[in-house]
């Protein structure tokens, strides 16, 4: 692997009030923190550049179990055996495999606890996180940009939209890190229930060779994954 890596552009936001303006700005906090950038820094990932065996998922040391759902449980659910031909790579296999939760501290002094997981290939990287946040995915799309499209994946409606990774490039002889535009990565909010009524998974995926992402492998990815997940209902 070269010394470039893609990571996560995870940030720490406080939560506004309750206007419209603060709003919109706290949503697309909430769309950064849900994972949209690229690779995780926390949690423990299993290295497997010399075995062919598909990595198996493992919790970060300072994992703390959400409800419904884990960030272990996500990791199960993402990390199945047909993954690369979903993404359309069926000689690839699982290299790292992770899940775990992350925290999130407000304003008004309440804590936010998101569950996620990432599976790492030769040729994509795959995340799935889950927000029980009280907002519609409609009502998210008005704060992705004009480019959003509308989507339905098992009867729950979503929307498809892209981001830009970050870079971090390590001078490990300088001991110095510079951050750079990297890649792009698509993903879809999904709605948790067909009605909309708040709260949404995120399924994001994005290229090491920095390739715009194909759909439909997401698309794929999505209509297999997200009905396994605990607490999914039927559209």
């Amino acid at each position: 692997m070269s010394e470039q890596q893609m990571v996560d552009a995870t940030k720490s936001v406080e939560r506004p009030e309750k206007g419209v303006n603060e709003w919109g700005q706290a949503l697309s906090a909430l769309v950064v923190v849900g994972g949209l950038a690229a690779l995780l820094l926390s949690g423990t990932f299993q290295q497997k550049s010399s075995d062919p065996e598909p990595a198996v998922c493992e919790a970060s040391d300072d994992a703390r179990p959400s409800k419904p759902v884990s960030g272990v449980q996500l990791c199960t659910a993402l990390n199945r055996a047909d993954l690369p031909t979903l993404l359309g790579t069926p000689t690839e296999y699982a290299m790292n495999a992770s899940g775990n939760e992350s925290m999130s501290n407000w304003a008004d002094g309440t804590k936010t606890v998101t569950p996620e997981a990432e599976i790492q290939l030769a040729t994509y990287s795959v995340k799935l996180s889950t927000s029980d946040e009280d907002i519609p995915v409609a009502e998210m799309a008005g704060f992705l940009g004009s480019r959003v499209e509308n989507r339905s994946i098992g009867g729950h409606p979503a929307v498809l939209y892209s981001d830009r990774t970050i870079a971090l490039n390590f001078n490990l002889g300088g001991g110095k890190v510079d951050t750079g535009p990297g890649g792009i990565a698509r993903s879809l909010l999904v709605a948790k229930d067909a009605k909309d009524g708040g709260g949404f998974y995120e399924v994001s995926i994005w290229r090491q060779d920095d390739v715009v992402p194909d759909d439909l492998a997401l698309l794929r990815v999505a209509e297999a994954v997200l009905p396994t997940v605990p607490g999914w209902t039927a559209g």
